[in-house]
Order: structure tokens, then sequence, then C-alpha cells
């Protein structure tokens, strides 16, 4: 299989790559974030080598996880505007006044370029693609395995579906089967209307790369989705920012924000928020409504499979802040949710 075709990806070139290299932030062959920050470990990894071979947390769960048919909710609107089905880990559908987007779409059995090896479900997808309701787009917030998945993208191909992604991002997307037509990549701060929904690109602190030569040749970014009433904050993957606050003031204020809570460690720099981290940045977004994402459905770290879930449920009802914890596959109506529930703890139990 050539490189092109494979879980690889592609490289930019032509016209994309032209727009990849007229970016503020690619430097030297490669996208930078705003501040210097240095992706991995700090300090001795001993320590860590030590947790990952001889830790006592439980990074998987120890029952099947409880989870919910979304389908028969799926067949007739929301009735205040903003529902929202978790998928697992940052899989989100998102429905706003009618229109309908999934975030980074990951279907696949691994987060890996290995089909053999690597991290591994938890869990089954609630719905399968073919499942899904109508889409009217696919956001993918940049191109790491746990947030673009090939077996995806090519069920994805199948599909008269756009995409809107970050740049560079789209030469993967091409290469796989996706008509060039139908991708959309946008830098920082740039917009783009499909199917009436609005899509911004906003700053986040990350990095991107799917091989061992190809680190930071994409782009990666949060985003802001926004139909005629409602307004959606995903962060994808980044660590914390000073540039939130400045996405508050330019795109706030937001009636839900997505931000991630897992697959962090203290010594990972600063490209992972952790749920401390999180209800910080929650903070400088705004506030109103968190739905927590990217835990609960693969082993991508060294903490406990729900500490993060668990951790952040504690800091949040300390500071009064609203947070939703769906069940998989739950389907819920933002606005009309009571508040937390600590599924998780019904695993710990069985």
């Amino acid at each position: 299989m050539s490189r092109a075709g494979s879980v690889f990806g592609a490289k930019a070139t032509g016209a994309r790559l032209e727009r990849v290299t007229a970016s503020k932030r690619f430097k030297d062959g490669v996208f930078h974030n705003t501040r210097a920050v240095a992706p991995g470990l700090k300090g001795n990894p001993l320590p860590l080598l030590g947790e990952y071979f001889f830790g006592t947390n439980q990074r998987t769960p120890p029952a099947p996880l409880p989870m919910l048919d979304p389908k028969g909710h799926w067949r007739s609107r929301a009735q205040s505007g903003l529902r929202v089905t978790w998928l697992g880990h940052s899989t989100v559908l998102l429905e706003l006044d009618g229109r309908r987007v999934l975030t980074d779409p990951v279907f696949g059995e691994r987060a890996s370029p290995m089909g053999f090896a690597g991290p591994r479900r938890f869990h089954r997808p609630p719905a399968s693609l073919a499942e899904l309701p109508p889409l009217d787009a696919v956001l993918i917030s940049h191109d790491h395995y746990d947030h673009l998945c090939l077996p995806t993208v090519r069920e994805l191909a199948k599909l008269e579906v756009p995409i809107v992604t970050s740049l560079g991002v789209g030469a993967h997307l091409e290469a796989w089967g996706v008509a060039a037509s139908r991708i959309t990549e946008l830098d920082w701060w740039e917009s783009h209307e499909v199917n009436g929904l609005r899509f911004t690109a906003a700053p986040a602190q990350h990095f991107s790369g799917r091989g061992m030569r190809d680190r930071n040749t994409t782009s990666w970014a949060s985003w802001l989705v926004q139909s005629d009433r409602r307004k959606v904050f995903f962060s994808g993957d980044t660590g914390l920012t000073e540039e939130f606050k400045d996405i508050a003031q330019r795109l706030g204020p937001f009636d839900l924000v997505m931000l991630e809570i897992g697959a962090w460690h203290p010594g990972w720099g600063d490209i992972h928020l952790g749920p401390e981290n999180a209800l910080t940045a929650f903070e400088w977004l705004g506030g109103g409504t968190l739905l927590p994402v990217h835990w609960g459905t693969f082993n991508l770290a060294l903490h406990a499979w729900d500490e993060p879930a668990e951790t952040l449920l504690s800091l949040a009802a300390a500071k009064g802040q609203r947070v939703l914890f769906p069940r998989l596959g739950e389907a819920l109506e933002a606005d009309h949710h009571d508040g937390p529930t600590p599924w998780w703890r019904e695993v710990r139990a069985r």
C-alpha cells in the first residue's frame, strides 16, 4: 500500500500546501503554538516508566460500561434546539437548531496505526456510522489517531457529508477517498459556513502527526460551531492557554463548552488539560455548561480510567459549576438536564 493510501495519510501539495505555508504559524516547515511548549515528558522519565510497569491504577474498566440506544431520540427534533449525544472519547453528535454535526468521529477498534496492537476501545460505539441520522457536517480537530480514524473516514467518504478540519489535514482525507470538494480546512480565526452552520477555528495548544517524520506538519485547533441561535465550543486537544480568554471575548458566550479531561499526566507538558485545568479553561471561556470529553473509551494514559471524571466532578461541585456527564449514547438536551450523574461509580461497584 502506498503511503498516500496508508494509515499515515498524505502530505499537503499544490494549492493545499500553499495555504499551509501561508499560515503565520507555519515556520521552518512546521506549525507552532503561540508560545513554545514541549510535547511529551518533562524531566526524568524513570518515575513515569515505573508507574507504567508497576502502577496500581485500574486503567481499564472492570465491567461493561452502561450504554443507551440513542436512535429513538434522533427521530425527533430537540425541543430546546440543542441536544448532545456522547458516543465515546471526543466523538459527539451535536444537534443545533435541527442541524447535525459529528465531532472527531472514531468508530474504529483501536486508536493506533496498527490493527493488531495499540489502545483498544473499552466499549463498542452506541451506534454505528450507518445508524446515525443524516449529518450536515463532520468536524475533525486534528490528525492524531484518537481523533482521525482511517476506517471511519473511509466510511464517511461514501457519504455526501462535508468535512471541516484544520489546515493540512485534508491531505489525509483526500488520500483516503474523501472528495476534495467536500473538505474545508481552516486556520485559526478563519470561519466557514456549511449547511446553515458556521465553523470557526480558534487557538489550541497541542501538536500533530501520525508518523515519525510528520510532527506538526498539519495544524490543530479548537472550534466554534454556531447555528442561528446556538453556540458550542469544542476544545479538540489542548493544554491550558491564556488564549481561551481571547476566544471568550471574540466568539462567546457559549451555550455548551466541550473540553478534554482525560489522557493526561502532570509530566506531559502543556498539551492536555486534565480535569483541574479544564475547569480553569471553562472559567476563562465564560462558564455556562460543561460537557467533558476525551475520556472513558481508550487507555491512553497512566491514570485510572475514571479518575478524570471523578476528579472533575469533585472540583466542579466545590465551585458550583454545571457539568454534564452523559452515559454513552445518552441524548441530552443541555438546557433541560439537571446535572451530573456519576455513572462510572456503578461500574466500580460491580
